[in-house]
């Protein structure tokens, strides 16, 4: 078993500002996509110029912060929001749901793309390969915040987390930090360093990551008022990650079916 490193989660504190590693954490993924991005909209075959980067990542901000709340609600606490609707934005009390932050992110861009004149498939190929730098910092600050930990197991890296009881468990928030994070951000800065068929990269981004996902489910515990879903062991992640499967194979396939559609990276 490995102690669980005692990291204070807030980062910094300016008298009663308290900055917190999991917000900063945030923060990084947003300029990571905003420097990166800047680069990747000067490729010949980009639909946008590197000026119009700025205003991405604020829609995308957007996106990401609503969605992501609006889906933490709606799938996994809609019966206290229905008995309390306040909880909507007590945002202080923590809940975000990635799968609630794609989807926000994928109507942000279908409203950015309308004032930039190209698809929102074509925009979302420039951010997908940058997101997984989010997603691995993302998981980095739920580890740090000891929250979303893994199951009880008895593996060497095994860790008893501050919040998850006496029981030594899988550090499940590294793992997916590792997959979400590195892996994919590996994979998709080798795919996209030149041009490929349109949707393609987005497809490519949002079928590995419900593939990591269903499979890190396993070693995750699921959200205690929810528990499993179906069969004793089918989790809410699974379910709103196979969706993903689906449609990012779907995607792929289009984009090489169809090698007429405008191409991006």
């Amino acid at each position: 078993m490995i102690p669980f490193p005692q990291i204070d989660p807030i980062a910094l504190s300016l008298g009663p500002v308290k900055v917190h590693w999991y917000g900063l954490m945030y923060v990084i993924g947003f300029m990571a996509v905003w420097l990166l991005g800047q680069k990747k909209a000067q490729a010949p075959w980009s639909v946008i110029k590197p000026e119009a980067i700025e205003d991405l990542v604020t829609y995308g901000a957007m996106g990401v912060i609503l969605g992501g709340r609006i889906g933490y609600i709606l799938f996994y606490n809609f019966s206290e929001f229905l008995n309390n609707p306040i909880i909507l934005f007590k945002i202080w009390q923590g809940g975000m749901s990635f799968h609630g932050g794609m989807l926000g992110v994928f109507i942000a861009m279908w409203f950015f793309a309308k004032k930039q004149h190209c698809s929102m498939l074509q925009l979302t190929d420039i951010i997908a390969p940058l997101a997984p730098i989010g997603l691995g910092a993302g998981r980095i600050g739920n580890f740090i915040n000891s929250e979303l930990w893994g199951r009880p197991t008895d593996v060497p890296w095994a860790m008893v987390f501050p919040n998850g009881g006496p029981l030594a468990r899988h550090p499940s928030q590294l793992y997916e930090a590792f997959l979400e994070g590195v892996v994919l951000f590996v994979i998709l800065g080798w795919y996209s360093r030149k041009e490929r068929p349109a949707m393609t990269s987005t497809g490519i981004a949002v079928f590995l990551y419900g593939c990591f996902r269903f499979f890190i489910e396993f070693f995750r515990m699921p959200d205690a008022h929810l528990g499993y879903v179906a069969l004793d062991w089918v989790t809410m992640g699974q379910i709103l990650s196979t969706p993903m499967i689906l449609i990012g194979g779907g995607l792929i396939y289009a984009g090489y079916k169809k090698p007429s559609l405008l191409k991006t990276h």
